[in-house]
């Protein structure tokens, strides 16, 4: 590769990266590049529902980003390469923000550290990458650099699939023979923590039974999958490729596949801002009729509003209705690890990944390592599950990634103690949702009561026998305890969810619109936890509240217990269950000039349909600060 073409550098300066998009190179001196350049802002929600083709998505790549980057802004400035700082590609998995680079003529993406799924979705799309920012130097030099050079710094699996043409072909060569595992499957025992275990006891051997008896971080291996899924914005995506691919070949264990229109379904709701409908309405009805259509060609399951099986946003519905212990789960969604909370090792995946899972079976995975976390102590008061995560991955050893040292590393966090034991499996699911925004695969927590207890009363099974405990003796990358005495009252700051803040540090900051909601966020649990704080008081004038159910069945349950009816008689628009706002595809979009405190996991600009700041917060500080009219915390009410 020569440099024919300029250089984008994502500084933290606006009218530095203004004025490179108005045709000025930058003589990059060391300047401040901006922080998890996430997926959000490599293509927007709204722009997803266009399509996932480069000529569709390349216009829209960074629109919007630090408010200066124009539709066509990158595709019309003539950019070769872009540069960003830590934690690039945080965020989701969708793999067409990895399309919208090449759709917008980027050829080298180079950054500090990459996130996992952005990082395997560039492998898997034959995006080359490198976090040697020396590279830009080079090629300003006039040098061609051959970028084939970077796929050989990369571990061994990496390195065959990028070497020999892409995750299908690779999926092609193995289903006809012509495929051995590139790791060994002759290795002696050792203790292992339950993270280990799990993907040890699921690696593809071959030949013969799955299972070997010991991987170690770093090692690459095919694991066999259980449930996989997808929802609108990634099913036509992944039909189209698994069809190029495979053809009208059947899935793998079709049964243990489904579809969830989830994202979609609350865009036409009545309070759902009506430039918001106009923008992704139509195209969204397309996406999910192309999914629709792919559940009939190849019979998959379909859950959603009036379809064969009930609705619900899709982490809700896995662990109430699919997910087990030992299980390795995975959807096209970066928030799969909310099954992690069954004892299970489940994570998101990009679209090639999961087409190659479909029909396969297998999944790639580069064994983690574990930062295991003891919680003691108990949540006193209104502490709950979202201030202890945010408390967790806010923490300089998670935001800065101490824990990684070499490109392709992955993280996992382990999480044990006696404090687990105060939180149902509603409240613990919360931790293991939002590992991903602290830049982590996934959350697995380990046997517990609560566990066993939810498992028994909503499907009747006893699974103490498959709950995967880990050994004595086992290695982790760190053990952390954390004291729940030690654990303030946690929000997030605007723009990402590491951004740490005690709760009574941003007390004046006032709040207009109040979101009660998501997969993260809108559990019985949660709602009743809102419900708690908001009986017997009123909101403050000018605030607006938004309360969207996870599931059917927790509508169902809140309606029953009257949650809903309380929230009603308050004001708060009830919607029904869906994804929404937190994507900006429902009620509780914020208006121009609002501030949003919202129980959600991602903070990410724009991220929820427009402009204004979002602090993220506990349903009970939420509920609060619907009171108040500021974040406030609960027990001052």
């Amino acid at each position: 590769m020569k440099l024919t073409g300029r250089v984008l550098y994502l500084t933290d300066d606006a009218s530095l990266l203004s004025s490179q998009l108005e045709g000025k190179d930058l003589a990059f001196g060391g300047q401040p590049l901006h922080y998890g350049v996430n997926t959000d802002l490599m293509i927007s929600g709204a722009a997803c529902t266009l399509g996932y083709t480069g000529g569709v998505l390349g216009p829209y790549f960074l629109e919007n980003f630090k408010e200066v980057v124009q539709k066509d802004g990158v595709l019309n400035g003539g950019f070769q390469v872009v540069v960003g700082g830590d934690a690039y590609g945080s965020g989701s998995s969708r793999e067409v923000a990895v399309v919208a680079h090449q759709g917008a003529g980027i050829e080298l993406v180079v950054a500090r550290s990459f996130q996992r799924i952005f990082q395997e979705n560039m492998v898997y799309g034959g995006m080359p990458f490198t976090t040697d920012l020396g590279v830009v130097d080079r090629l300003r030099a006039g040098e061609d650099v051959d970028t084939r050079r970077f796929f050989e710094d990369l571990p061994s699996f990496f390195r065959s699939v990028a070497e020999g043409g892409g995750l299908l072909e690779f999926g092609k060569r193995l289903l006809a023979g012509g495929v051995v595992p590139t790791y060994d499957v002759n290795v002696p025992a050792r203790p292992l923590n339950s993270v280990e275990k799990i993907i040890a006891r699921r690696t593809w051997t071959g030949s013969g039974p799955d299972g070997i008896a010991d991987v170690k971080p770093g090692d690459q291996v095919l694991c066999r999958t259980a449930f996989r899924g997808v929802h609108e914005y990634t099913a036509g995506m992944v039909v189209a490729l698994y069809r190029e691919a495979f053809g009208a070949a059947p899935m793998y264990a079709p049964e243990l596949v489904a579809a969830f229109e989830d994202h979609f379904v609350l865009i036409d709701e009545a309070t759902v801002p009506d430039n918001v409908k106009r923008a992704r309405l139509a195209p969204a009805k397309q996406l999910t009729l192309e999914m629709v259509d792919a559940c009939e060609e190849y019979g998959i399951r379909l859950h959603g509003p009036g379809r064969p099986f009930k609705p619900g946003v899709c982490h809700r519905l896995v662990v109430e209705d699919y997910a087990s212990p030992g299980d390795i789960i995975v959807l096209t969604d970066s928030h799969t690890p909310t099954a992690g909370v069954l004892n299970a090792f489940a994570f998101g995946v990009g679209s090639t990944a999961m087409a190659f899972a479909f029909r396969t079976g297998l999944i790639p995975v580069t064994v983690p390592k574990v930062v295991r976390v003891l919680v003691e102590g108990e949540p006193r008061g209104v502490l709950s599950p979202k201030d202890l995560i945010l408390h967790i991955i806010g923490d300089p050893y998670f935001r800065e990634e101490h824990w990684r040292s070499a490109p392709t590393d992955t993280c996992v966090i382990q999480l044990g103690g006696p404090g687990l034991d105060h939180w149902n499996v509603d409240e613990l699911s919360v931790l293991t949702n939002m590992t991903v925004e602290g830049g982590l695969m996934t959350g697995v927590v380990e046997p517990c009561k609560p566990i066993v207890d939810f498992l028994k009363a909503r499907r009747g099974i006893d699974c103490t026998v498959d709950l995967v405990h880990p050994d004595e003796g086992a290695q982790y990358e760190r053990v952390i305890r954390v004291h729940l005495d030690e654990v303030p009252l946690t929000v997030a700051t605007p723009g990402d969810s590491r951004n740490r803040a005690r709760l009574d540090s941003v007390e004046d900051v006032a709040i207009h619109n109040v979101v009660i909601a998501s997969c993260t966020g809108g559990s019985l649990s949660d709602l009743r936890a809102a419900a708690d704080v908001l009986r017997g008081h009123v909101m403050a004038p000018g605030v607006r509240m938004t309360v969207t159910p996870s599931s059917a069945d927790v509508a169902e349950a809140a309606e029953a217990e009257g949650l809903l009816a309380l929230f009603r008689s308050v004001g708060a628009v009830v919607s029904p269950p869906g994804c929404g706002s937190c994507i900006g595809n429902g009620p509780g979009i914020p208006y121009a000039g609002e501030t949003t405190a919202s129980t959600t996991n991602r903070n990410f600009d724009r991220r929820m349909g427009s402009a204004g700041p979002v602090y993220l917060v506990s349903p009970a500080v939420a509920a609060a600060s619907a009171v108040t009219g500021k974040l406030t915390d609960p027990r001052r009410l």
